[in-house]
């Protein structure tokens, strides 16, 4: 894998890891569970982008199991989003 690649899948773990923990931050304040589905998901994407990195640039080709990480960090953000407009139609 080029170096280039590398540096972008570094980069792009390093920003799902700043943003799940920035929404973790907000979680922790309000105890809201919106916050803390979004650092759920964003921790997945994480770890999916490191098992990417891992994995190589074509492992997707061959192995579509990697695309659950994913499928479920979006799965989680869409419920908390639904969640969250449920409540504040109350």
């Amino acid at each position: 894998m080029d170096q280039t690649l590398h540096f972008a899948d570094g980069a792009l773990t390093a920003g799902f890891l700043v943003l799940a923990l920035f929404f973790l931050k907000f979680w922790r304040r309000t105890r809201d569970g919106f916050f803390a589905l979004f650092s759920a998901a964003f921790g997945l994407l994480a770890a999916n982008a490191i098992g990417s990195a891992l994995t190589g640039p074509h492992s997707e080709d061959t192995d579509p199991s990697i695309y659950l990480l994913r499928l479920f960090a979006f799965v989680l953000i869409i419920i908390a989003i639904v969640r969250k407009n449920v409540a504040v139609r109350r």
